[in-house]
């Protein structure tokens, strides 16, 4: 029986290729484009023998996938392969997670195997994938890069003063919608109500970039202490990311903004990379 891999990568076209390049060396491949907790369940019911995550695109949400999987128990054990990236980031990534296998496109022949065969024996396993994310200003959190053109839709009273010394070259404002102009938008959704009644036509003005939709947390989530069930008023992560599926967006990283806001950032399915 064949090996199976699991491929990660955020390029349809790319992610094709490389496939190939894993069936021609014997594997089994899924290289089905990633979502979130789906992911997560389907890893976790049906383990492959081996994760592969390709870094040449969205870093940062390889290294997520990689966090995750090693918070749980049921995929703890699993190997993980990032393949290629940016030395810098990459070297980020295997600071987080040093039990991982770090190799590029021309050795995993080699690489590959060896991982299947010795899978870790203690794995890292961080507090939260948060962690990934401690001491990073709030601008780099919410991927706001020099010479960005980042939009706010409606946001808190203070919130620009939060986010600090900009980037240089950054460009903010505020819209009632995406406009195709900006790299990243930030809305602030105060309540279910409005998150149904705005998330299509949302959806509908992100024509590139991505779009962070923000909620309050519950108090007893804010406090530190078990995570309460959302009022129906009030939407909830899951809420948050069922619309937006609907609506045309997948979505690919969770951020803690503060005491205050969570969020999640989408972008138009089949657009990201």
């Amino acid at each position: 029986m064949k090996a199976s891999i699991r491929l990660i990568h955020w390029n349809d076209r790319e992610a094709a290729e490389r496939a190939e390049r894993l069936r021609a060396l014997g594997y089994a491949v899924n290289d089905a484009p990633p979502n979130g907790p789906t992911l997560l369940k389907e890893l976790a019911q049906e383990p492959p023998a081996a994760l592969v995550i390709d870094l040449s695109r969205l870093p940062s949400q390889g290294r997520d996938v990689g966090v995750s999987l090693r918070q749980r128990k049921a995929t703890r054990d699993l190997p993980l392969v990032f393949v290629g990236g940016e030395p810098e980031k990459v070297a980020q990534i295997r600071a987080l997670l040093p039990d991982a296998v770090y190799t590029e496109w021309e050795a995993i022949a080699k690489t590959l195997p060896e991982a299947i065969a010795h899978p870790p024996e203690n794995p890292v396993a961080l507090d939260s994938v948060f962690a990934t994310y401690a001491g990073k200003p709030l601008a780099e959190k919410l991927g706001i890069r020099p010479g960005a053109a980042a939009g706010l839709v409606r946001p808190p009273a203070g919130f620009v003063e939060q986010l600090g010394q900009l980037p240089a070259g950054t460009r903010l404002s505020e819209a009632p919608v995406p406009d195709p102009a900006f790299d990243v938008t930030v809305w602030f959704v105060r309540s279910t109500i409005e998150l149904e009644a705005e998330i299509n036509k949302m959806a509908a003005a992100l024509k590139r970039g991505s779009l962070w939709i923000a909620w309050q947390k519950t108090p007893r989530a804010r406090s530190g202490g078990q995570r309460a069930r959302a009022p129906r008023s009030v939407p909830g992560q899951q809420h948050v990311r069922n619309l937006g599926l609907a609506a045309g967006l997948v979505d690919y990283k969770v951020c803690s903004i503060d005491e205050t806001w969570t969020a999640l950032c989408f972008t138009r399915r089949g657009t990201k990379g």
